[in-house]
């Protein structure tokens, strides 16, 4: 389980004397759709590998990892945001991501299609979500995105919400009690 040399590419990035104006973003694609976590949420990339399965867990929990002696669940974010499954590819990467919940600390991954690239974002290129027509739930959107090279917007995610611990249990206890009543 080692970094790619894109992975290390992206996380290195040369430019420490950002302004305070700025913030940077981990980029990905996810079915044909580019998104962004705040960079000082990603822990590390990896390259995709075989995932442990785990039964009775939501769809959405693709399995587990072993990263360096610690379990490490992974969520598929397409299976998550209900989108269409890609293919798994050479490009495809577990981005670990660090949450905070009020009294832990929890490394999650996520699956994504691809990982782009690092970008900065100045205020004035970061909006507000709609609040209408995007295909994932919108409290799952922090922010838009427009960057300076790029036509489209980027969708910049709340990781805290899309990952939340405390949803992802209660889901996980609905299930369960759903399958028992049954």
């Amino acid at each position: 389980m080692t970094r790619s040399a894109h992975a290390e590419e992206i996380m290195d990035d040369p430019a420490d004397d950002e302004s305070k104006d700025n913030e940077k973003f981990l980029t990905f694609i996810l079915s044909g759709d580019r998104y962004g976590i705040p960079l000082l949420d990603t822990k590390e990339i990896i390259e995709y590998q075989d995932l442990t399965t785990v039964p009775m867990v939501p769809i959405y929990i693709a399995g587990v990892i072993n990263l360096r002696g610690s379990v490490v669940p992974v969520v598929n974010l397409a299976e998550r945001f209900q989108l269409p499954q890609s293919t798994i590819t050479k490009k495809t990467s577990v981005v670990i991501v660090e949450i905070n919940d009020e009294d832990s600390c929890v490394d999650i991954g996520i699956m994504v299609d691809m990982v782009n690239e690092v970008i900065d974002l100045k205020n004035d290129q970061i909006a507000p979500p709609p609040s209408f027509g995007t295909s994932i739930r919108a409290d799952f959107i922090k922010n838009m995105g427009k960057s300076e090279n790029s036509d489209g917007f980027l969708i910049i995610l709340d990781a805290s919400k899309v990952l939340s611990l405390d949803e992802l249990s209660a889901l996980e206890e609905i299930k369960h009690s759903h399958n028992v009543s049954q």
